[in-house]
């Protein structure tokens, strides 16, 4: 995660760490219209091209956390190997694959969702665009730094409030996008589903790592987006 998201243990994280998902409900304004837009074309194709904005947007963040975990995790014989193969700037072969699942699911469940209900597909991109970054915070949260030294243990943990304020803003930018159009039962069901991926995650973290890393903060985000909108896009 970019360096000036980490400042210490001074407070400034858990500041930051609160307006994640509002910062996930900017950064995708500007594709969900688009990809509102272009629905008079092929939704999928849409969905592809809101999804490559929003990665250009945000520098491929999050992508990348979820590329090196997946090596990480998938590669690694130990938790001591898992962290060298997750520093590595290469891309391994579980890497490549969880980045082709990540867009190919993100934007098939875009696609049935735009087939279903045009304003559907943009609504769910900003509402799982918030309450996965808020499911983001809770992974930090849960766990210590895997290792003693770098960007991310040297940022220390979000403060249970802030943890607490990032999740109630999440929820509440789904309900408020969502619910409109895809009433409660489903954003519900949703939002339970992203949640249980992402404590499914922290657990698989925790015994393989002992610890969060910023790439495991990153792909958390990115589990919990396409969990998210897979559900959306499967009841809708």
């Amino acid at each position: 995660m970019p360096d000036r998201f980490f400042k210490g243990h001074d407070g400034t994280i858990s500041r930051a760490v609160r307006a994640f998902p509002v910062a996930g409900l900017i950064i995708a304004i500007v594709p969900a219209l688009l990809m509102l837009l272009l629905q008079s074309g092929d939704p999928l194709v849409a969905s592809l091209i809101a999804l490559s904005l929003m990665t250009l947007l945000t520098g491929g963040l999050h992508e990348d956390g979820l590329a090196d975990a997946a090596d990480g995790l998938g590669g690694g014989r130990d938790s001591e190997h898992a962290l060298t193969i997750m520093k590595d700037s290469r891309i391994g072969s579980y890497g490549v694959v969880a980045l082709i699942l990540s867009f190919g699911l993100r934007a098939a469940s875009l696609a049935a969702l735009a087939r279903h209900e045009p304003a559907a597909a943009a609504l769910a991109l900003l509402a799982a665009a918030a309450f996965s970054r808020a499911v983001m915070v809770t992974h930090w949260h849960a766990l210590p730094s895997a290792r003693e030294s770098g960007v991310a243990a040297g940022a220390g943990l979000p403060e249970e409030s802030a943890r607490n304020l990032a999740l109630l803003i999440g929820v509440a930018a789904a309900a408020v996008l969502a619910v409109p159009v895809l009433g409660v039962p489903k954003v519900l069901l949703s939002l339970i589903a992203a949640a249980a991926a992402g404590f499914g995650f922290t657990r698989l973290v925790r015994r393989k790592l002992g610890g969060h890393t910023g790439d495991t903060i990153g792909a958390t985000q990115q589990i919990s987006e396409i969990v998210m909108l897979a559900s959306l896009a499967l009841v809708a």
